[in-house]
């Protein structure tokens, strides 16, 4: 980390700009602030926007800014973050999540600094602002699936840091330790017990979820001395265990998944305001429902208990995942995962002397 702060405070000498990619928790926005702070332009605004956060249309007012009567509610013009951001740095945060559309228009800003509101005739504007981006999202992928363009992306990661996860390095988890509880105004130490269970713990929402983890414990407790006993018991039992090596978004989905079943957690307590803070995307969101669907064989209703929601949950759950778009099809659960349930067809060449063919079926060939 002291290494990534010094290039970073090396790349705020410049307006290159700068992509930064983490998972979520990691301070990528932190990084950001760093780079601003450090910069000709620290004395001038730092916007942030988080685009995962707003619909397309309301991304494009946001960001852009419109003019009056351009659609139903615009009853005066409003400047966007970008003519806030004159002369400052403005902060793309989970850019990956940007609509085609979108990145169309911010492929056009970023080529020549033009920007047009929203319902103006033609009328565009130039600032000058420092783009700087971030994601949790592996965008080369993206683009191989079709869901971002090549050509913004090469035009964001001018400079590129990578701020890795907090399980790699475990190093700086007790000063965090430290650092958080000296923010909570009281005087507490962590026996040796607890401080080797923080440090071992998978912590999926890296620092945030740190963050999270030892202001509840220090203000959950009476005394000075915090043992193993005070501490969440989504620690206490997932600490010994090992991470697996995959791929980040079903990783995070698994240590959600994990955290419920076994570790104590709950969705409304746990799992949704990590989602409001930004600490796990709605594609992880959709992934954790998936595997509880997965268990659940397609019953939404059965997913209340085993994610420990009240039966009267019902209609907040459902209207939660339909407006952040994290729900999947129950149908096709309904026989197990999908994984296990395909079954796959191989024609074998008919016998010498057949003049049938013969069919077999195989479970789990492909």
């Amino acid at each position: 980390m002291a290494a990534l702060f010094a290039t970073a405070t090396r790349v705020a000498a410049s307006d290159g700009k700068v992509l930064i990619t983490g998972e979520s928790g990691v301070g990528k926005d932190l990084v950001a602030r760093h780079i601003h702070t450090q910069s000709r332009r620290s004395a001038r605004p730092f916007i942030a926007v988080n685009c995962a956060a707003l619909t397309e249309s309301l991304l494009e007012s946001e960001l852009f800014g419109h003019m009056k009567g351009s659609f139903t509610g615009a009853y005066r013009d409003k400047p966007g973050k970008l003519q806030a951001a004159h002369r400052g740095t403005i902060f793309l945060d989970e850019v990956g999540e940007m609509s085609l559309r979108m990145q169309a228009l911010l492929l056009r800003f970023l080529e020549n600094g033009e920007i047009q509101s929203v319902g103006s005739e033609g009328h565009s504007a130039r600032v000058d602002v420092r783009v700087i981006a971030a994601t949790n999202r592996n965008l080369a992928e993206l683009i191989a699936a079709g869901q971002f363009r090549e050509d913004l992306m090469y035009r964001l990661r001018v400079i590129h840091l990578e701020v890795p996860p907090l399980r790699d390095r475990r190093e700086d988890i007790r000063p965090l330790v430290h650092h958080f509880a000296r923010r909570t105004g009281r005087l507490v130490t962590f026996t040796d017990e607890a401080m080797q269970l923080l440090v071992r713990h998978r912590w999926p929402g890296n620092v945030r979820e740190l963050h999270n983890v030892v202001e509840q414990t220090v203000l959950m407790t009476e005394c000075d001395v915090i043992d193993v006993d005070q501490l969440p018991a989504a620690v206490r039992t997932s600490a010994p265990m090992m991470m697996p090596a995959r791929e980040r978004r079903r990783q995070v989905a698994d240590e959600l998944y994990n955290a419920i079943v076994t570790g104590g957690y709950s969705f409304w307590d746990h799992i949704y305001p990590l989602f409001l803070s930004r600490d796990i995307t709605r594609h992880d969101m959709r992934e954790l429902v998936r595997r509880g669907l997965a268990t659940t064989r397609g019953n939404y209703r059965a997913l209340l208990k085993l994610f420990g929601m009240s039966s009267g949950d019902y209609k907040r759950f459902l209207n939660f995942l339909a407006a952040h778009d994290c729900r999947s099809d129950f149908r096709e659960f309904r026989n197990g995962t999908p994984e296990l349930s395909r079954r796959m067809k191989l024609v074998l060449p008919p016998l010498p002397g057949k003049v049938e063919q013969h069919e077999s079926e195989f479970v789990g060939v492909g």
